[in-house]
């Protein structure tokens, strides 16, 4: 096994698909089947295989559409706002309240000095 990998030590450090050679992407000497056979048998002889490529990270963000993700923040955020519903209808009905009261008593001394000089006219 030592002697196929001393054999074919200088293609196999190579990239796996070939390298640069003057601005020239050169294929491998090996083909791809007989790189993939003398990996699968160092492998199974118990030795390791140090000239593949390195492994990126994996990525994080989840895949599908982006409105599938909004629509489920959104039903997770009317859910929260359903159980606060009874104390916001409450203080909805006091400020509107508060508010006609308000009006109202700005409002009615001069509505009864406005009656009360539209009756003296007629």
């Amino acid at each position: 096994m030592k002697e196929k990998l001393a054999k074919h030590q200088n293609e196999l450090s190579k990239d796996v698909w070939g390298h640069w050679n003057l601005e020239a992407c050169t294929p491998l000497r090996m083909s791809a089947r007989r790189r993939a056979r003398l990996r699968k048998e160092v492998l199974i002889a118990g030795e390791g295989w140090p000239y593949d490529p390195e492994r990126i990270e994996m990525r994080t963000k989840m895949k599908g559409h982006k409105c599938d993700g909004i629509a489920a923040e959104r039903r997770a955020k009317t859910a929260k706002l359903m159980e606060q519903m009874p104390e916001m209808l409450l203080a909805y009905k006091k400020r509107s309240c508060c508010k006609k009261i308000a009006f109202m008593s700005a409002f009615s001394s001069l509505g009864r000095i406005m009656v009360t000089f539209i009756s003296t006219l007629y």
